[in-house]
Parts: C-alpha cells; sequence; structure tokens
C-alpha cells in the first residue's frame, strides 16, 4: 500500500512523546465510547494510516496489530454506558480521553485531540478537526479505538442476536430503531440518548 502523505500540521512540539488521542463511539445509542492514545516511534514507520473509517475492515485489523507492536506507546480506555448517562457524552467522551493518556508508558509530553475541544491533560494539547486525516498518531488511535469498540459491538450481537450490532455496531439505523420498537432495550442501551428515552415512557 502507498503510504499516506499527512499535510503539513502546525505543532508547538518537536520532541519524541507527541500523542495523538481519538474517540469512536459518540454517536451510537449502545454501548461505552471508547478512546485511544498513541506515541508512534519515528524509527518504525507504519505504512499506511489513514482515517480508520476510510480503511477496510481487514486493513484495520492488520494496522492494529501493527501499531501496538511498533508504538512507543498506546492506550485504549472508555467510559461505560453509565458514565455517559450520568455525565453526558461530551464530559464522557473527555473522561475516556484523560484515561487513554493516563495510560501511556512513557507518559505523552504533547497531545493532539481529534476534534474541536481538548480534555483537561497533564501536559500542553491541541485539538485537530479531523485530525485523523491530518496526523498519523491520531490516524493510529482511530485505528486502535475503532476496531477494539467494533469488537465489542461483535459480542454484543452474540449475547443480543436480535439486535444486528455487528452489522450497524449501535448507531440508530433503521435496523436499529426497528429492533429496540419490537424487542426494546438492553441493559447496554444508553438512556439518556432520545431513541431509547421513547422507549422507556
Amino acid at each position: 500500500m502507498a503510504k499516506v502523505e499527512f499535510p503539513p500540521l502546525e505543532i508547538p512540539y518537536q520532541g519524541l512523546y507527541l500523542a495523538g488521542v481519538d474517540e469512536v463511539g459518540r454517536g451510537p445509542l449502545v454501548g461505552a465510547v471508547v478512546t485511544a492514545a498513541v506515541i508512534l516511534d519515528p524509527a518504525q514507520p507504519i505504512i499506511g494510516l489513514a482515517d480508520s473509517k476510510k480503511l477496510t475492515e481487514k486493513k484495520r485489523e492488520a494496522l492494529f496489530d501493527e501499531i501496538k507492536s511498533k508504538a512507543l506507546a498506546w492506550s485504549v480506555a472508555e467510559a461505560s454506558v453509565e458514565e455517559i448517562d450520568r455525565l453526558n457524552i461530551l464530559h464522557a467522551t473527555m473522561l475516556a480521553m484523560q484515561r487513554a493518556v493516563a495510560g501511556l508508558k512513557p507518559a505523552a509530553e504533547f497531545v493532539l485531540v481529534d476534534g474541536n475541544r481538548c480534555p483537561e491533560l497533564p501536559c500542553p494539547s491541541q485539538a485537530v478537526v479531523k485530525g485523523d486525516a491530518r496526523h498519523a498518531a491520531i490516524s493510529a488511535a482511530s485505528i486502535l479505538a475503532k476496531v477494539t469498540r467494533d469488537r465489542q459491538m461483535q459480542q454484543l450481537d452474540q449475547a443480543y442476536p436480535d439486535y444486528g450490532f455487528a452489522q450497524h455496531k449501535g448507531y440508530p439505523t433503521p435496523q436499529h430503531l426497528a429492533a429496540l420498537e419490537r424487542f426494546g432495550i438492553t441493559p447496554q442501551h444508553r438512556r439518556s440518548f432520545k431513541p431509547v428515552q421513547l422507549k422507556l415512557l
């Protein structure tokens, strides 16, 4: 596969311990929101990094293992359904990002966060809109987070085969909404999300 050239990004840090952070699962009606943080090793470049949503499942799975074996540090974390319902999805996502960064060994000295805001972190950080297509470390984090959450949805699909979680990954598709209507909510559904709330009335 040809190497993806990421566009230049102005970053006020030139050291080794720069982490990329991304999340997967803010929009679904079910399951945790999953985040990852990755510090890549410049001496071991990973070919094929790109926005995880633009990669095939097979390619993501292959890169998932390569990232974990080559990165200087990586960490995957999450915020639970209960935390999402208690805090709201934005604050739960920030909490999960904090946990991912805290799990890095060695620790990050600077963090690039996909999106338009950063959580409170123990080191400087910078938000990067569409960051998974603009920096390799964020791309790597997006792949770890997506593969992890997709695997969680496959497990949930086995526990609740009527809902189609392996196909729609918990997003509010017509298939998912129809299953909610027919079978009701599971313990893994986010009760603070409107389509689920409506089933509680």
